[in-house]
């Protein structure tokens, strides 16, 4: 068994327009984040804890965001396709557990759905928290948005 963790943290978007998308969710009447993709820095943690669990390194290694073919995609494509290279390196994803830490918007409504979501591309139960930064430091002031992740896989080969 092996033990991966994930962090990513994104600024909160200039443009009024960006939706904000956590854990696979589109986040309602929320701003959102500016990234190359689609900026769901829950989804990129977690891809980051699976790819670490499994010693592939990390998400701009194999997703760069200097990639043009990459720009705009959605996160639940780049955790589909970071399941399929830790599948494809000889593991199965055990379990996955995640902490989304932002002061606003308040996520209790939408953490049940963004569990279900990243589960069903997962394989397997991604359990899903959060919490705030008690009004401490950039994601206290609502400057953006962080997430943490660990992912637990066993070797299959």
């Amino acid at each position: 068994m092996r033990i991966g963790q994930g962090i990513d943290v994104h600024r909160v978007s200039d443009d009024a327009a960006r939706a904000l998308v956590l854990g696979l969710v589109t986040i309602p009447d929320a701003a959102g984040l500016d990234g190359h993709s689609d900026a769901d820095v829950a989804t990129h943690a977690l891809c980051d804890a699976l790819l670490g669990a499994a010693n592939l390194g990390d998400l701009g290694r194999h997703f760069p965001d200097t990639d043009e073919a990459t720009a705009g995609v959605s996160s639940r494509e780049l955790l589909e396709r970071t399941v399929v290279l830790v599948l494809a390196a000889g593991f199965r994803i055990s379990s996955a557990d995640l902490t989304i830490i932002a002061e606003r918007p308040r996520l209790a409504p939408f953490m049940k759905e963004m569990s279900e979501e990243l589960t069903r591309v997962v394989g397997t139960v991604v359990s899903v928290k959060a919490t705030t930064a008690e009004g401490l430091g950039a994601l206290g002031r609502v400057e953006g948005i962080g997430a943490i992740a660990v992912a637990l896989v066993e070797e299959t080969l």
